[in-house]
């Protein structure tokens, strides 16, 4: 791999100005190296066959009446015309709106009508289940399966002087224009994309909050050129490397590394398109053998348990862990069968949305898996802090992107550089902080302050670097004790969710005392043959067990059993905002 560039040193020179230069220079550089393919299909295409479809969309786009800073919805699984579409609609110079394809269609439809989108292009089996009719202000809805017009309205309104015809008209007749516009056929020196002002917003990413309702978060060119930037620079993809994207694309931390930096370098992106259960994803990961893998901790959890925690729990293994000088002997087979496991050909595992359990986190950290956690967030496209895995502080969030973003602490409303003994909420500035939320100046003023600070919500410290970010919890979680304490929720459920029948759980405050809910893992609940009584006994054991480890200000009164699985955003973090 060829390091050629220190993501430590500020990007100014040309392309890296401008982001959709480094697309247009991409695309033309990798134009016969496959871009993109369907794993279900098994279908490939190249950057020149994706350039040409992106090509034929902005002659719809202008044909159509479309014009700089509208609105354009996509809904949809994670497809190649999936990627093409977002891809044609930025560098056309209009605003993409993602609409994650877990939202229900209620969602989906407010979503829609509030970013004002003009357009939608849709799986068939979503737009189903949609009604146009509460979509007033959309002219034209686009099957992404077909790439056909499957419902329309009057045409957009006059742009640049040319009334259009019908968007049926114009899709019929858009491979005479293609042909018309590009008489030599479409070669790498037609790749020539538009310079706008980079401040502009290019995507609305509504959230999917852990605490509330989505809003529209507002994300410009320069949004993503610092995190694309940062991408390449740290050789995260590079020419020729493969990427298997099982996240959501809808939702920013997937779209920006395991789309958008591996395009703007070369990479091959195989995209899975279906939901990532453990067997379909070891199975894939075999397949594609990814250069670099990014990853929610749920499912590097959920692959913990199914690969590792079978192999520790075996008496012959316990057993010849406990000897200090073979205990590496088997950490060294149980890392091969994981690396394995991912595909064997990746540089590192990267976690982010949410916190990685802390007893999976030491365990991989003992065995010397390369792994390493960022943090981020939507308003920041995502990337707040990230470290290769070799320089990754345990129990750390990686180190704030230097000459990009800078953080502080703010505690007792005084902003302050970094230490330890500084604990409050995690403030950060930069190159990627939005602009603030669509249409909702409200949310936007309590989210950025005067001097662009960025209320992440997030508690935690700094270290003595000033750059690397230690968590602790939500702000908006944090339980205030009856003595006083500051009580963190999700530092009491690492300890429980790693006990005996649980898959996951919360902690909640109820009249003045903290509730377990636990979901139980039915595969251990089966394999057990527990009754129901029996599992209420074993989690009134894991509740006295849990309140011998935790202070004494966290100890848990009860433990509730919840049947079905928590209701989760689509980056798999639990809706806690429901189970108050």
């Amino acid at each position: 791999m060829d390091q050629k560039y220190n993501f430590e040193e500020p990007f100014n020179e040309y392309p890296y100005t401008d982001l959709l230069s480094i697309y247009a220079h991409s695309f033309a550089d990798n134009f016969s190296l496959p871009a993109l393919t369907d794993y279900i299909t098994g279908k490939t295409m190249s950057y020149g066959d994706m350039a040409r479809r992106i090509a034929r969309l902005h002659l719809f786009f202008e044909a159509s009446g479309l014009c700089e800073g509208d609105k354009v919805a996509l809904f949809g699984k994670n497809t190649p015309n999936w990627v093409i579409t977002f891809m044609a609609v930025v560098s056309y110079g209009a605003v993409i709106v993602p609409v994650l394809h877990d939202f229900n269609a209620a969602d989906a439809q407010n979503i829609i009508a509030h970013s004002d989108a003009l357009m939608l292009f849709v799986s068939d089996g979503l737009f189903q289940g949609l009604d146009f009719d509460k979509m007033p202000q959309l002219r034209a809805v686009i099957s992404l399966d077909s790439r056909t017009v499957i419902a329309e309205r009057e045409p957009l309104r006059e742009c640049n002087k040319r009334h259009p015809a019908s968007h049926k008209s114009i899709v019929t007749g858009l491979t005479r224009q293609f042909r018309k516009s590009y008489p030599n056929g479409f070669s790498p020196a037609d790749i020539k994309y538009k310079h706008f002002d980079q401040s502009q917003t290019a995507v609305l990413n509504y959230t999917s909050g852990t605490t509330g309702f989505s809003k529209g978060v507002m994300l410009s060119l320069d949004n993503l050129r610092g995190n694309v930037v940062f991408g390449i620079r740290s050789n995260l993809h590079y020419q020729g490397s493969r990427a298997l994207s099982f996240l959501p694309l809808a939702h920013a931390y997937g779209c920006a590394f395991d789309m958008l930096v591996p395009l703007a370098v070369g990479s091959h992106v195989t995209l899975l398109g279906k939901t990532p259960t453990p067997m379909l994803l070891l199975k894939a990961l075999r397949q594609v053998r990814p250069s670099l893998i990014i990853c929610v901790p749920l499912i590097l959890e959920k692959l913990y348990r199914k690969i590792v925690v079978p192999q520790i729990t075996k008496k012959p293994i316990r057993w010849v862990l406990a000897v200090p000088y073979l205990e590496k002997a088997v950490y060294s087979i149980i890392r091969s069968k994981l690396v394995d496991a991912f595909g064997g050909a990746f540089e590192e595992v990267i976690v982010g949305g949410a916190a990685l359990n802390s007893e999976v986190e030491e365990f991989l950290y003992r065995i010397k898996f390369p792994f390493t956690v960022g943090y981020g967030m939507t308003e920041c496209a995502p990337l707040i802090s990230y470290s290769p895995w070799r320089r990754f502080k345990r129990t750390s969030a990686g180190r704030c992107l230097k000459n990009i973003m800078e953080v502080k602490i703010l505690q007792d409303n005084t902003l302050s550089s970094a230490s330890e003994h500084r604990q409050g909420e995690i403030m950060v500035r930069g190159l990627n902080v939005t602009k603030g939320y669509y249409k909702n100046p409200e949310a936007t003023a309590a989210l950025l302050d005067e001097d662009g600070w960025l209320h992440t919500g997030d508690m935690g410290w700094v270290g003595d670097d000033n750059r690397t970010i230690y968590i602790r919890g939500r702000y908006k979680t944090m339980i205030l004790s009856a003595n006083g304490q500051n009580i963190y929720p999700e530092e009491i459920e690492a300890k429980l969710s790693n006990m005996p029948y649980v898959s996951e759980c919360l902690v909640v405050e109820r009249d003045g005392r903290l509730v377990a809910i636990c979901h139980p893992d039915n595969d251990e609940v089966t394999r057990d043959n527990l009754t129901d009584s029996q599992l209420i006994e074993a989690m009134e054991a894991n509740r006295k067990s849990l309140n011998k480890i935790v202070a004494s200000y966290e100890q848990v009164s009860a433990i509730e059993i919840l049947p079905e699985e928590f209701e989760k955003t689509p980056k798999r973090s639990i809706r806690r905002f429901l189970y108050k």
